[in-house]
């Protein structure tokens, strides 16, 4: 097994990017661009790489390789993204890399991509990319390639003993066993769970007890032997089960206008660790949204718009309209679902004047924006 805070700081320390390795401050999948530039890059490490895996590492400065981190980001259908857009697509897989001197919530993201031996190529347009265009990696920059098309395995040995250097041993997984109960969360309730002898699980947050069923909050999740965050969230709840083959846990979503709030399943994610040293990861959406009476929706749509209104013009919200705020991001949320499609251009609007000024409202955002972007690639 990889130690992937290992890969990471290996890949980092081997030489500047090259053609199996990309390094980024962050990436905007959201955005029509960010979209674009992101499948450029995967489509040209795996045409550059048939027969080993490449990388690229987010969160981390280009010019000096301080590790900055960014948000847990836990899009499990990101591969669905590139079948979408890619020919020939390559398996990707995007996980999240705890640093021990990362803000709480910060992360380094580890983006694994394996070529399937085949030229990939986009599959359609997508912002100044024209569909049927093959990119490949000159040095550090992803290049279209319109002659002389052939897959050549330039990386294998170099890749390969990169990985090997990240192989994990027993005193990595005790270390990280300790500081994830000792110190990163001695606040808060943590468990263990050792799976086929080989897997290390370890979860902490708030639990509570309601109605006979255990949930917690705060809920951070780590696979230990590889260094990987499986979840991770500060104002989600979700139940955690657990047998000898796997680990299970559903994410619950808050939701409602008003006092009326409703907690709905939104995903359920299973673990299931073999005896060959192996590990799957299956990721079910079940969420079913709440709907509303779309004269009352009208009506809440048009108070939010007033909101945001008033901090583009930079007026100052009274204290009705500051408590009013703190529910701009749900709201919209569920006026999306009930069919407003504008609300996600509103939200997106509403995303730099909250980080400025209302911080804890602009968290609620980027956890809207998530369960909408989730839901799409569902």
């Amino acid at each position: 097994m990889i130690n992937k805070r290992l890969l990471v700081k290996n890949l980092l320390a081997h030489n500047d990017e090259n053609s199996f390795y990309d390094k980024k401050r962050f990436i905007a999948i959201g955005q029509k661009e960010g979209k674009a530039k992101f499948l450029k890059h995967v489509c040209a490490l795996a045409n550059s790489n048939p027969k080993n895996n490449s990388y690229i590492v987010v969160g981390v400065e280009d010019e000096d390789n301080e590790i900055v981190g960014v948000d847990f980001f836990d899009d499990s259908k990101i591969q669905n993204l590139v079948n979408a857009y890619l020919d020939n697509p390559p398996t990707i897989a995007y996980e999240n890399i705890p640093f021990p001197n990362l803000p709480e919530g910060k992360v380094v993201g580890l983006v694994t991509i394996t070529s399937n031996g085949q030229i990939c190529a986009l599959r359609k347009n997508i912002w100044k990319y024209y569909g049927g265009a093959v990119f490949f990696r000159e040095g550090s920059i992803s290049l279209p390639k319109v002659f002389d098309i052939k897959l050549k395995d330039f990386n294998s040995k170099t890749v390969a003993k990169i990985e090997r250097h990240a192989r994990n041993n027993i005193e990595l997984t005790l270390d990280g066993v300790i500081d994830f109960i000792n110190h990163r969360h001695r606040d808060l309730e943590s468990n263990y769970k050792v799976f086929k002898e080989q897997f290390v699980v370890c979860w902490a947050g708030n639990k509570k007890r309601v109605k006979g069923e255990t949930y917690y909050s705060r809920v951070d999740i780590e696979l230990i032997n590889e260094q990987v965050k499986l979840f991770y969230s500060a104002l989600d709840e979700i139940t955690i089960a657990f047998d000898d083959d796997a680990f299970t846990t559903m994410e619950y979503v808050q939701l409602g206008l008003g006092s009326q709030l409703k907690y709905y399943p939104f995903e359920k994610v299973v673990i299931t660790f073999d005896e060959n040293g192996k590990y799957q990861i299956q990721t079910d959406l079940v969420f079913k949204p709440p709907l509303y009476n779309k004269k009352t929706l009208h009506h809440i749509f048009n108070a939010n718009n007033s909101l945001l209104h008033k901090l583009e013009r930079k007026i100052n919200l009274n204290p009705s309209e500051k408590i009013d705020l703190k529910q701009l991001p749900a709201r919209y949320l569920i006026c999306h679902f009930n069919g407003f499609e504008e609300a996600k251009e509103k939200m997106e609007m509403a995303r730099p004047f909250l980080k400025i000024q209302y911080r804890n409202v602009y968290g609620s955002l980027k956890e809207a924006l998530r369960i909408l972007r989730k839901v799409k690639y569902n």
